[in-house]
């Protein structure tokens, strides 16, 4: 008896992948749940595996060809009967393959000058080049600036991280408190939690925070935190550091990139104090943080004015003009920064 392996469901909005890697050979011994080939979309790398053991009876798709969901890619002969073969390379591709992504730009034919390095962009470069463009051609973006004291926010945080990390095992970081603010406004705001279906708005049911992630490779990811509005600061802070540890091992999932409805990137990571990030379609509105840094400050008291250090931070809200007004947009990121303000000093870990 033999079984087809084809092509998993990669994800919302994936529709095809490149087969990057062959782990076994035609005639090679399989055991069931053993990862036989590695595919590569511009979300993700994922390992498919064999459901049954025996022996990888034929490949269909050869490396470096481009497969859509559900194609053939191999065919296991099941269960001990099943005689293995002399091992051979993998066969080429004789399927008709799904069409390639669209390029992302036209541009005019370059020159390179003497010595410069040509180099060609990997599947994941082009399909996130063709993403951002078709985001920027499909939703009018504006951008809202506010800048956030978190002052209260970085003593509290110092205060506890050590205690916080002997406790639960985990480090806290900004990330999870700046999320946790963002899913406090979606609740105030919800017609920011929503995608544009023609001239249908979808107002969604759960509060899904997408987090853009760069890889090792310099290409970007964004894993998703489900149902954050159902999670305490600890359990943000166990999901955000679980999906970026696992976002740099390329061992995400693809259901672990899908579904978001909001988007956070913390450009302040690489020390940028500003950033104006572009929507993640279909979402129609994602925040950047930038980085934290002291700076002088008015301080109102009751005894007047005074000049006092603070440490400042500028959020960026990008939204979709089509849906969501300057007012929505701009009364979205001030109440994140007045949540991060209002921070309690003596919040329990």
């Amino acid at each position: 008896m033999s079984t087809e392996i084809k092509v998993p469901v990669l994800g919302e909005s994936v529709v095809e992948a490149t087969v990057s890697q062959w782990m076994k050979s035609k005639g090679d011994a399989v055991q069931a749940d053993e990862p036989i080939v590695e595919l590569e979309t511009d979300k993700v790398t994922l390992e498919v595996p064999s459901p049954v053991a025996g022996v990888l009876e034929d490949i269909v798709a050869a490396e470096g060809s481009t497969v859509g969901v559900d194609a053939l890619l191999a065919v296991v002969a099941e269960g001990k009967a099943a005689a293995a073969q002399p091992a051979s390379a993998p066969a080429k591709d004789t399927s008709t393959p799904a069409p390639a992504a669209p390029a992302a730009t036209s541009a005019p034919s370059i020159t390179p000058t003497p010595g410069a390095e040509i180099i060609e962009m990997d599947r994941m470069r082009k399909l996130i080049a063709d993403h951002m463009v078709n985001s920027v051609h499909t939703s009018p973006h504006v951008t809202s600036f506010v800048e956030a004291d978190m002052t209260r926010v970085v003593q509290w945080r110092n205060k506890v991280k050590n205690a916080f990390q002997q406790k639960h095992g985990e480090k806290i970081t900004f990330t999870p408190i700046i999320m946790e603010a963002i899913v406090k406004a979606i609740q105030d705001f919800p017609m920011i939690n929503v995608s544009v279906d023609g001239t249908k708005i979808i107002k969604h049911a759960h509060i899904n925070v997408g987090m853009a992630a760069a890889l090792p490779s310099g290409n970007l990811i964004v894993p998703v935190v489900k149902n954050a509005n159902q999670l305490s600061l600890l359990g943000l802070t166990k999901a955000v550091n679980d999906l970026a540890n696992r976002a740099r091992n390329n061992a995400l999932k693809p259901d672990e990139i899908s579904g978001g409805t909001y988007t956070l990137t913390n450009v302040g990571t690489f020390g940028n104090v500003l950033g104006t990030p572009i929507i993640n379609q279909p979402q129609v509105a994602i925040m950047a943080a930038g980085a934290i840094v002291k700076k002088p400050a008015v301080i109102e008291t009751p005894e007047g004015d005074m000049i006092g250090i603070r440490h400042k931070m500028f959020l960026s809200h990008s939204y979709d003009h089509r849906v969501v007004d300057g007012a929505l947009g701009g009364m979205f990121v001030k109440r994140v920064a007045e949540y991060l303000e209002a921070w309690d000093l003596n919040r329990e870990i």
